[in-house]
C-alpha cells in the first residue's frame, strides 16, 4: 500500500488502458502515428483514460468522506442512498425540464442527491444501532425505496430506457465532447484536501468537534455537497459505479488508519488503479465486445465487501 508502488501500477495500467481496444495500436506506432490512429486515442481511448482516473478519484474520496463523517466503515454513496437519489433527480429532469441541459440537469439531481444524503443522515441520527452493520442495510432499503419510486414514475412516463441508461456504469460511449462534465470533481477534491483535516475532527463526534471550536455543522454540510456533486457528475457521465466507494476506503484504512489527509491520496490513487484494471479486465474478457465496468466493479467489489463484513470485527 506504499504510495511508490500505487504510482507504479496506476502509470503501468493507463498506459495498458490506452493500448487496448478493437482497433489495433502498439506503444510504437506513437512515433509514427497515422491520422486514423490519432483520430482514436484523442477522441476515444484518451478520454476514457481521463474519466476513468477522474470518476475513480472522486467515487473513492466520496466514500471515505462519507464514512468520515458518519462514523461508520460500511456507509458510501452506495449504500447510503446518494446515487438512487440522484436518479431520481435525473428523472425529475426529464419530466419536467424536458429542453434542460446537462448542466441544468447536473444541477437538479445534486440537489436531490444532496436531499436524499441528508436525510440518511438525520435517520442515522434518530437510530442508534448498536451493531455497525444494520445502518448501510438501512440505507440500502432506502435506496430500494427511492429506486422503486424513480422506477414507477419512469414507467408511468415511458422513460424507463431513459433512466436505465444511468443504471449500469459503462465507459464504452465516452469520447470527447461527452465526458467534459466530470471535471467539475477536480475543484471539488482539492476542497476535500483543503478541509481533510476539519473532516477528520468532525468524525469524532459533533460534541467534541464544538469543544474543539470547529462548526460542526458547516463542515458536515460541506462534506455533504461535496459527495453530492461528485456522485452526481460521475452519474451523468458514466452511470452507477456500486462498491467503489465502499471498498477502497476501507482498504486504505486497514494499512494507514484513520487521517483523513494522510489517507486521501492513497485513497485517489487506489481507486483509480481499481476503476483502470476493472475496465481493463471487462474489455479482454469477451474481446471484442466488453462488460460494463457497472458490472465487472460490481462482481469484484461486491465480493470484498462480503470479505470485510466477515472480518468487521478486526476493521469496521
Amino acid at each position: 500500500m506504499k504510495k511508490r508502488y500505487l504510482f507504479s501500477a496506476f502509470i503501468l495500467l493507463s498506459i495498458t488502458s490506452l493500448f487496448v481496444g478493437v482497433k489495433d495500436i502498439t506503444p510504437l506506432d506513437l512515433f509514427s502515428l497515422t491520422e486514423e490512429q490519432m483520430e482514436i486515442m484523442m477522441i476515444s481511448r484518451v478520454p476514457r483514460l481521463v474519466s476513468l482516473i477522474l470518476a475513480g478519484a472522486s467515487m473513492s474520496i466520496c466514500g471515505l468522506i462519507m464514512q468520515q463523517l458518519s462514523r461508520n466503515k460500511f456507509v458510501s454513496p452506495t449504500t447510503a442512498g446518494t446515487m438512487d437519489a440522484a436518479r431520481l433527480g435525473i428523472l425529475v429532469s426529464l419530466i419536467l425540464f424536458t429542453s434542460a441541459t446537462m448542466m441544468e440537469k447536473m444541477l437538479i439531481a445534486s440537489l436531490f442527491a444532496l436531499a436524499g444524503t441528508f436525510l440518511f443522515m438525520r435517520l442515522l441520527d434518530k437510530i442508534k444501532f448498536k451493531d455497525a452493520i444494520f445502518i448501510p442495510l438501512v440505507g440500502l432499503m432506502f435506496g430500494n425505496i427511492i429506486s422503486s419510486i424513480t422506477t414507477f414514475f419512469a414507467y408511468k412516463h415511458d422513460l424507463i430506457q431513459s433512466i436505465s441508461a444511468w443504471l449500469h456504469g459503462d465507459f464504452s460511449m465516452i469520447m470527447s465532447g461527452r465526458y467534459e462534465m466530470i471535471y467539475i470533481s477536480v475543484p471539488l477534491l482539492i476542497i476535500s484536501y483543503m478541509f481533510a483535516h476539519k473532516f477528520t475532527v468532525a468524525g469524532m463526534g459533533e460534541e467534541f468537534s464544538t469543544n474543539l471550536g470547529l462548526n460542526y455543522r458547516f463542515v458536515v454540510n460541506t462534506g455533504l455537497v461535496i459527495v453530492a456533486i461528485s456522485t452526481t457528475a460521475v452519474m451523468l457521465t458514466v452511470g452507477m459505479i456500486p462498491f467503489l466507494g465502499l471498498v477502497v476506503p476501507n482498504i486504505v484504512s486497514i494499512y494507514h488508519g484513520d487521517n483523513l489527509k494522510k489517507n486521501l491520496s492513497h485513497t485517489a490513487l487506489l481507486g483509480a488503479v481499481f476503476l483502470i484494471f476493472c475496465d481493463i479486465l471487462g474489455r479482454i474478457i469477451i474481446f471484442p465486445y466488453e462488460i460494463p465496468i457497472g458490472l465487472t466493479v460490481g462482481v469484484i467489489g461486491s465480493g470484498i465487501f462480503l470479505y470485510l463484513l466477515m472480518r468487521r470485527k478486526a476493521y469496521a
